[in-house]
């Protein structure tokens, strides 16, 4: 019997198929296929909620390998939660990402609609993996099928950044990740997911320098998180179409490497083991560094879109700053911030495609008085803006508000130190924006009157734009998903 979490995996496959057979002439089906298994998705993931709520884990192993290594499924309040925002943030991506691709008239679109459907077919297998290797499998597939968004334009720039993308990615789970879960197996015995770690007290203390090793290993390994120094390819994949783009910094790509690490982190070391070791400390570390450098390097950015991604880089380590604190508070702010930032960012990158579409501009510094022209769009910027500095009540309130608390609990003042600090820094690079588009005056090289916005690229923003604030004033079902999670 083919088990839910396997179905949400075969849908979107299933629709990659359907794109390719349908191809370039018959293109309002083709579009029709992306949308359909979007909204089919969304259902089967959806209809799993009662019984993961319950206490229950749909599940069902596909083939076993080995003892111990198995490709198997499994729905949990962690991978529940994270599928659900992927999957109803694809079906606005596809309303959005054809009002993009009819506007600029961009080609391949075959190609692009179908890696979109793979794309989304393997991060619903990394949500619903129930061990490490079948997670390894379809995070790499992730790499793979994005490969080609990236490319996506095929200019010059497009293959140097999509190289840079594909290297630093695949490299790192190669020489990395990939030694990391072996060396889990040959230490655990079990590649299995479990709550509170597959690594017990007594074989931290047989073999602490080798599991603080696995431990970094891991951390970098798991290269889409962008944890610093390994966030390269970030930016460099920003050559990418908007919607791709959105799909890398909201939706799947980096949700993909921050939801691995929380598996890690709380699944396969636990936070007992993380403790012992010492190396939640060094996470802490890490993920505070990368939170104030990206917020400063996304201050001298003038290229919005490259703003937006070092914003990103920033906003990841929130997350794992939230795992790393192994305080009730701080992993579900963590781990609520997944849904919170995915929503919030996939506003700001349609709010850019919408910008880039319709007024053909790309810089900071062109936005003077843009507001006038583009109402819904820049609404729909500074919604999303209030939610990454964290104003209530925006959904980024609350994750920032458990954060603060965890970083309480911890008893690390420096961590609540770097929450203010970094929120402060969030409004410094994303109100100029805001400030710009409405309270200067374009001037005569800015000329806005031939501007108009897209209906199709409008609904989806202000539709993620409007969820963010939901999330903030109705926060209980993320808030309630997140803490199934238990330090």
């Amino acid at each position: 019997m083919v088990s839910t979490p396997l179905l949400a995996i075969l849908v979107a496959a299933a629709a990659a198929l359907l794109v390719v057979a349908t191809g370039e002439r018959r293109r309002n089906v083709r579009e029709f296929w992306s949308v359909a298994a979007g909204v089919l998705q969304f259902g089967l993931v959806a209809s799993m909620a009662p019984q993961v709520i319950a206490g229950a884990t749909p599940e069902g192993v596909l083939v076993q390998l080995v003892p111990g290594v198995t490709i198997a499924f499994r729905a949990d309040g962690l991978g529940l939660l994270f599928a659900l925002g992927a999957s109803l943030l694809w079906i606005a991506t596809s309303f959005y990402s054809i009002g993009y691709v009819r506007t600029l008239g961009e080609h391949a679109q075959t190609r692009y609609f179908a890696c979109f459907a793979l794309a989304l077919s393997a991060t619903m297998g990394v949500a619903f993996a129930a061990n490490l290797f079948t997670l390894f499998l379809f995070y790499e597939a992730l790499t793979l099928a994005t490969y080609a968004l990236v490319a996506h334009k095929e200019t010059p720039e497009a293959r140097a950044g999509a190289r840079k993308y594909v290297v630093y990615l695949l490299g790192a789970a190669k020489l990395l990740l990939l030694p990391a879960i072996v060396l889990t197996y040959q230490v655990a015995g079990t590649l299995d997911f479990r709550p509170g770690g597959i690594l017990p007290a007594g074989q931290v203390a047989a073999h602490p320098t080798l599991l603080a090793i696995v431990f970094a290993l891991f951390m970098f390994g798991l290269a889409k998180n962008a944890v610093m120094p390994l966030h390269g390819w970030l930016p460099a994949a920003m050559v990418a179409p908007t919607p791709v783009s959105a799909l890398l910094h909201a939706v799947a790509v980096v949700k993909t490497g921050v939801f691995a690490t929380l598996r890690v982190f709380l699944f396969v070391f636990g936070t007992e083991s993380m403790r012992q070791l010492g190396v939640d400390t060094i996470a802490m570390g890490f993920a505070s560094a990368t939170i104030l450098l990206a917020s400063v390097l996304a201050l001298y950015q003038d290229n919005l879109k490259a703003r937006l991604a070092f914003s990103t880089i920033s906003q990841l380590s929130y997350i794992v700053l939230g795992g790393a604190l192994l305080t009730t508070s701080g992993i579900v702010g963590g781990i609520a911030h997944i849904t919170n930032h995915a929503v919030s960012k996939i506003t700001l990158f349609f709010c850019a495609g919408s910008i880039y579409a319709s007024a053909h501009k790309t810089d900071v510094s062109q936005m003077s008085g843009l507001a006038r022209k583009m109402p819904w769009t820049m609404a729909a910027f500074a919604i999303a803006s209030l939610s990454l500095v964290g104003i209530p009540p925006s959904s980024g309130f609350i994750s920032k508000w458990y954060l603060a608390v965890g970083s309480v609990e911890r008893g690390n003042p420096w961590v609540l130190a770097v929450l203010l600090v970094s929120s402060l820094l969030n409004a410094a690079y994303l109100g100029p924006v805001v400030y710009k588009a409405y309270f200067e005056v374009p001037t005569a090289s800015h000329d806005h009157d031939h501007i108009r916005e897209m209906p199709l690229m409008v609904v989806p923003m202000v539709f993620s734009a409007v969820l963010s604030l939901l999330l903030g004033m109705y926060p209980d079902p993320v808030l309630k998903l997140a803490g199934m999670v238990k330090p």
